[in-house]
């Protein structure tokens, strides 16, 4: 077995990248037993909502884009708003944390589901490490008890009875000497809660969790404590195939899941993008016609992604070559304020999984804003996620708050082809920095630089208005300057978590991968 974290890895048979080594080493054990990529995605998956726990969990939100040996599936395994939660019960817009924004978990129905259509192994062999992990413990690595740390400092200033289970589960200590926190770094820490629902899911294929004993218990702490979440909205839950979307950037072909998520975002811009020579500009007319172009996916994005049974102006039309065109020529030479185009209308982790078939996974899963509601149900060792909050005040508006919808997403898994061959999947995540790591991956990686290379190098990141945050070492002091003589507001972010973190795995031309893992993570990819 072969770990690497600050070069490239090479393999000749199949590779797993993901944030946190352990649940690396369980999707590589998977393909070593016989499993193929999906088989070991889904046992990666279920493994991070154990050993990072915040960033992702059982109660949260799945995608996935398969690579089937001949052409690409997509699989939106987001959950829907309880069919209690209409507009006035949020009047003064959706809060962060607490019942109101939890959305149906889709995670449990993403697993069976992506197994059901192409595993080879037994559902429940997947979940051997995870539970093992949950039930005995294992040393909290680095970057994630930082994380970890910053999350129990914002649990401290909430009060109600629904946040009570969660400092239960995931926080330690407690004498009279020792106030309860985040466990530190290589400090052992277990979940038998949660190792009881991943058996329970394991042994039913996610029945109990929609339909049985989890769904019961989740449902009866809703009714408690205030939530609207009900036995009904679990057993309502289904996932959705769909098609993955394109857009062309330098001979390659840029593939996103269509909305409910942002990933359209990352397509626009590169769609942009793709009538510029880049690599014959001056680094600061470059990295401003990236920002800029990143400015206008975004201002799309945010008004015209929502639930795929509400989008008014569908994918298609904001890929539009015309369209595109229309876009790049409103950058000018100064930083702009972004708005949405007028088209023709009609907490996350990430991890890659390849086979020496071929199959390749790229696969999404979050809770949103570190450890999502902060609400966790009792006995079972999970907290859900907090996915309303990407709904819009606005009733009107087609992601506007509403009952039994999908909301607008953050978490975007990404791939990679050249003439419709494939090269591989990639993800960064991070909120609204995944498009934009998305474009700087891709761009990175078209200009030559291998996965992990193009993983590690510097980031810029928009945040709103004006005001972008650049990595230490992205750009000389003259480039800085003048991107601010351009009308860039340039702040140096040095909170590495700022920037995002992805993986990458690329198909080698002779046979085999070569994969790369964040460096600003804690975590690796692994061959055989």
């Amino acid at each position: 077995m072969t770990f690497h974290r600050h070069k490239p890895l090479y393999a000749p048979r199949g590779a797993v990248a993901t944030s946190q080594p352990l649940a690396a080493s369980a999707g590589l054990d998977v393909l070593r037993r016989g499993g193929n990529a999906v088989d070991a995605a889904v046992a990666t998956a279920i493994a991070l909502t154990v050993v990072q726990p915040g960033s992702n969990d059982i109660g949260g939100d799945l995608f996935a884009i398969v690579w089937d040996g001949t052409r690409l599936h997509g699989l939106n395994a987001s959950g829907r708003s309880p069919a209690a939660l209409t507009p006035d019960r949020v009047p003064g817009g959706m809060p962060e944390r607490g019942w109101l924004p939890v959305t149906v978990p889709g995670a449990p129905a993403g697993w069976r589901d992506l197994h059901a259509r192409f595993g080879a192994l037994p559902f429940a062999d997947l979940f051997t490490d995870a539970i093992a992990y949950a039930e005995r413990g294992f040393p909290v690595s680095p970057e994630i008890a930082r994380a970890w740390d910053r999350s129990v400092a914002q649990y401290a200033r909430l009060a109600g009875e629904e946040y009570a289970e969660w400092g239960r589960i995931f926080t330690v200590g407690g004498a009279s000497h020792s106030p309860r926190r985040a466990p530190r770094a290589g400090e052992r820490w277990a979940n038998p809660g949660a190792a009881r629902t991943l058996r329970l899911i394991a042994e039913t294929c996610a029945g109990a969790f929609y339909t049985g004993e989890v769904a019961s218990a989740l449902a009866e702490h809703a009714a408690r404590t205030g939530g609207l979440v009900t036995a009904a909205d679990l057993a309502a839950h289904s996932s959705s195939w769909v098609d993955p979307i394109p857009v062309s950037y330098r001979g390659h072909e840029v593939w996103e899941l269509p909305p409910n998520g942002q990933g359209v975002a990352a397509l626009v811009a590169l769609g942009i993008l793709d009538g510029v020579d880049l690599a014959a500009l001056p680094p600061a007319e470059r990295l401003h016609w990236q920002i800029e172009a990143m400015k206008l996916g975004f201002a799309d994005a945010f008004e015209y992604v929502a639930d795929p049974d509400r989008v008014v102006v569908p994918p298609p039309a904001l890929l539009a070559p015309e369209y595109l065109a229309a876009r790049r020529r409103e950058i000018g030479e100064r930083a702009a304020l972004p708005e949405p185009g007028e088209p023709a209308r009609g907490g996350t982790v990430y991890l890659c999984t390849a086979d020496a078939d071929g199959l390749m996974v790229s696969l999404i899963q979050s809770n949103y804003m570190g450890f999502g509601s902060f609400v966790a149900v009792p006995g079972y060792g999970f907290g859900l996620q907090n996915r309303g909050l990407g709904f819009r005040p606005e009733p009107d508006h087609p992601n506007g708050v509403g009952p039994c919808r999908r909301p607008f997403h953050t978490i975007i898994p990404g791939f990679l082809t050249r003439g419709g061959a494939p090269v591989g999947p990639f993800g960064v995540m991070g909120g609204h920095m995944q498009p934009q790591g998305h474009l700087q991956v891709i761009t990175s990686t078209v200009d030559g630089l291998d996965p992990q290379a193009a993983l590690g190098a510097p980031r810029w990141y928009w945040q709103s208005g004006r005001a972008v945050l650049v990595e230490d070492g992205l750009a000389d002091a003259a480039t800085l300057s003048e991107l601010e003589r351009r009308g860039h507001e340039i702040t140096v972010g040095r909170e590495p978590s700022t920037f995002g973190y992805g993986q990458a795995i690329w198909r080698l031309p002779g046979g085999g991968y070569v994969a790369g893992s964040e460096p600003r993570a804690d975590g690796c990819a692994a061959g055989y």
